[in-house]
């Protein structure tokens, strides 16, 4: 494929972009900077790719002529260099088919993400504690930042549910392939015979909404406060600081009661509850590259799996790539970064054949 003619308006565009950065009156408007600033980045990341593979087009072919000349001693070196050299070339070629790809507009967002215990019983809540955990420590090795939004602790330790947000760089990009069914396979610790139970939990990863994306008429929307319940402290009990958010249309119906104020606790249902409505409209919208949110989860059945944790093979297996790594004990402390790698190439290469499927169609 000739990626120069794209080449061409990628750079040309670069340079609208930079000249709008320079202008000074950018930052006037925090939503067009953002959108600029972000494009900006993938145009520089972009060119910077077809200039190593022009670069390193050009050492293969001094490499080729070096091969087949009489200096057998040159020759031999240059031979050598030529797979290393036609292997970069294949891999930057790639590269820049995916950079030509138009973005998605939501994997440079924040993330909502939600676990919830699925079959199981206690050992479900225990195991969606320790995905809680994982995504925790994957944060802080990231650099990204948790804010925990509204969680249901069951009596021995684990999470029947726990909703959080993730910020940083371009955090939905690299957390939403973890939607899915999460399967656990091992013995629990209540078990007194040693026999391997499964369990599962449920995660679903919403780009969070930005105010301007929908707007939540007040008219649309039923808000109660009442007293919280279950653990937190006497101050979070005896306080009516609990909010139950209503979305009518939809009958989203989201309750925040970690906190001790009310207000808090309605900005962060407010937040929630904009996130999922997000998704939701987008799953209407685009139906093509986004799945409604019980399908992204499923029921959470025992028959229903994305991944599987056994823990007596120390492995972890990702069903809808078939890939299988022996590293559980790792992975469970965060190090989850291979698998998140190999689902995004996934991704990239099916769109990359929608694409050229489309291109083709349209010839």
């Amino acid at each position: 494929m000739d990626f120069a003619p794209l080449i061409a308006k990628k750079t040309e565009r670069f340079r609208e972009l930079e000249a709008e950065i320079a202008a000074g009156n950018l930052y006037d408007d925090p939503q067009r900077a953002r959108e600029v600033l972000r494009e900006h980045t993938r145009a520089k990341e972009l060119l910077a790719t077809w200039d190593d593979l022009q670069k390193t087009r050009r050492e293969l072919a001094e490499n080729l002529e070096l091969a087949s000349g009489n200096d057998r001693e040159f020759a031999e070196m240059a031979q050598a260099e030529i797979p290393v050299l036609e292997k970069r070339i294949a891999e930057l070629e790639l590269a820049a088919q995916y950079a030509l790809l138009p973005p998605d507009p939501n994997e440079d967002r924040d993330a909502i993400v939600e676990i919830r215990a699925g079959t199981g019983g206690d050992e479900a809540a225990l195991f969606a504690a320790d995905l809680y955990r994982m995504y925790t420590r994957f944060a802080e090795a990231q650099n990204l930042k948790i804010e925990p939004l509204e969680s249901s602790p069951s009596e021995l330790g684990g999470l029947r549910e726990m909703i959080f947000k993730v910020s940083g760089e371009a955090v939905f990009r690299k957390l939403r392939y973890e939607s899915g069914v999460h399967r656990v396979q091992r013995v629990p610790s209540t078990e007194t015979q040693g026999r391997i139970h499964t369990s599962t939990a449920t995660v679903a990863v919403l780009p969070e909404a930005e105010e301007v994306d929908l707007e939540l008429k007040p008219e649309e929307l039923r808000i109660d406060v009442c007293r919280s319940g279950g653990p937190g402290g006497q101050g979070v009990n005896t306080t009516d600081s609990a909010v139950q958010v209503l979305h009518i249309p939809t009958g989203t119906i989201v309750r925040c009661q970690d906190g001790r104020s009310q207000q808090k606790n309605k900005a962060k249902a407010l937040q929630i509850l904009r996130s999922r409505l997000l998704e939701r409209k987008q799953a209407e919208e685009h139906e093509k590259y986004a799945a409604h949110r019980k399908s992204q989860i499923g029921s959470g059945g025992r028959s229903e799996k994305g991944r599987t944790y056994n823990f007596p093979q120390n492995r972890v297996t990702d069903h809808r790539i078939n890939l299988t790594l022996y590293n559980l004990d790792s992975f469970m402390q965060g190090n989850i970064h291979q698998m998140l790698e190999a689902l995004q190439a996934q991704d990239m290469e099916e769109r990359l054949a929608a694409a050229n499927l489309e291109g083709t169609a349209a010839a």
